[in-house]
């Protein structure tokens, strides 16, 4: 090569890597103006934090909801799948303003169920113990945390079936679950016991955790989701054989329906799958799911969509604020892996979730900060009530768009 064309070749590179350079530079610049600052929301929810965490620790209870009378129902102290919400809100509270008193109440409110990390007969041991000890130990690296999170992952992976390649949901031989002639169900949700097993594989280097959390999601992406990117509520299972027995529902409103805080687990579920494996197969489930939900018609327009997205009652339906602090949540982390810009949906969001219309004034709501949550409406329960788990993922939300977007 001459030293002319070797010149014209630098030229070009030159110029090619300067052009992408002022291209991003120019995103960020456009990223930082749209950005939000969300330190005054977070401001407000720590003080209805403060005045919930007063309570709570005059009984040493774990607030779960709020009763039809409008007491406080707490989280039932032999176990609860939501046990692990409220310490955990504790957490982001500590990680936003390294105020010592919340990590104090969150070590506090978690030692309240530190001995159920050997119970093996549920599968929501990844919700109650990664978003409890798990916050607390990405804080604090507390090697007492650390053991936890170990031995919780050893119980919930005890329910793992290698013929199915999934965790077993629930155990079917009592309560209501006995009664629909199920053999192995596994549920949307369980997407997100799955971090449990990834985290405890990165802290202990053993990849057992993490072939077990890659085999479920592996096997949901085969069976739960439809055509379009909806998913099924439950599908069931022959244990012996691994075949499907049947899709069906529980806390949705039809089997072949798409159940709101379902398709919001499948959404984190998958993003969370693809930060801890880069597998691009994760990324690009991620990106249809959230695709579905952000242009389902069902969805109104401020973002907060209705229990189910085909219950016979819309717009006379209620709402499920859980559903989209799951969302936003997670579209947060799935807009840091990804080219299109989620940032004026999740600034949507934000707003809405924010506003009067779902933000409970202070000292109101059994000081819960969100209200209008949906538990479950097939069962009557929590309907259009607050909900630990909604504000939980709220403030993970808001402290993520802290830290994503450098915000002080």
């Amino acid at each position: 090569m001459s030293v002319v064309k070797y010149c014209i070749l630098i030229s070009l590179l030159t110029a090619f890597v300067y052009s992408l350079t002022q291209k991003n530079e120019s995103k960020n610049k456009n990223l930082h103006r749209d950005v939000m600052d969300v330190t005054p929301i977070l401001e407000k929810a720590e003080k209805q934090l403060i005045l919930q965490k007063l309570s709570a620790e005059k009984i040493n209870r774990i607030p779960r909801t709020v009763t039809e009378t409008g007491e406080i129902h707490w989280a039932n102290s032999d176990f609860d799948w939501t046990e692990g919400f409220f310490p955990g809100s504790c957490w982001f509270i500590y990680e936003s303003t390294k105020n010592e008193d919340w990590k104090v109440a969150a070590e506090k409110f978690q030692d309240l169920f530190e001995t159920h990390k050997y119970i093996t007969t549920n599968h929501d041991l990844g919700f109650v113990f990664n978003c409890s000890f798990g916050n607390g130990y990405r804080l604090t690296e507390n090697e007492v945390f650390k053991q936890v999170l170990i031995e919780a992952a050893n119980s919930l992976s005890t329910r793992f079936n290698s013929s199915v390649g999934c965790l077993k949901s629930w155990d079917v031989n009592n309560g209501w679950q006995s009664k629909r002639n199920w053999k192995f169900p596994v549920i949307i949700d369980n997407m997100m016991n799955l971090e449990l097993l990834f985290k405890v594989s990165e802290i202990t280097g053993n990849p057992k955790y993490k072939k077990i959390a890659i085999t479920h999601a592996n096997t949901t992406l085969a069976n739960h989701f439809r055509e379009n990117n909806s998913s099924y509520h439950v599908v069931d299972y022959d244990p012996k054989t691994g075949d499907v027995r049947s899709r069906q529902t529980a806390q949705g409103f039809a089997d072949g329906s798409s159940w709101a805080r379902g398709q919001a687990w499948g959404l984190y579920g998958y993003t969370v799958c693809y930060r801890y494996t880069k597998d691009m197969t994760y990324l690009e489930q991620a990106q249809k799911i959230a695709k579905y939900i952000l242009h389902n018609n069902a969805i109104p327009k401020d973002g907060i969509p209705f229990w189910d997205y085909d219950a016979d009652n819309i717009p006379n339906e209620p709402r499920d604020v859980s559903a989209a602090a799951i969302t936003l949540s997670a579209l947060i982390e799935l807009d840091e892996y990804t080219s299109q810009s989620y940032l004026p949906t999740i600034n949507k969001l934000i707003k809405s979730l924010a506003s009067n219309d779902y933000t409970s004034p202070i000292g109101e709501n059994q000081n819960f900060i969100l209200m209008h949550s949906v538990g479950s409406i097939p069962h009557n329960a929590e309907i259009d009530v607050p909900l630990n788990y909604a504000d939980y993922y709220y403030l993970e939300a808001l402290v993520r768009y802290q830290n994503r977007y450098h915000i002080n």
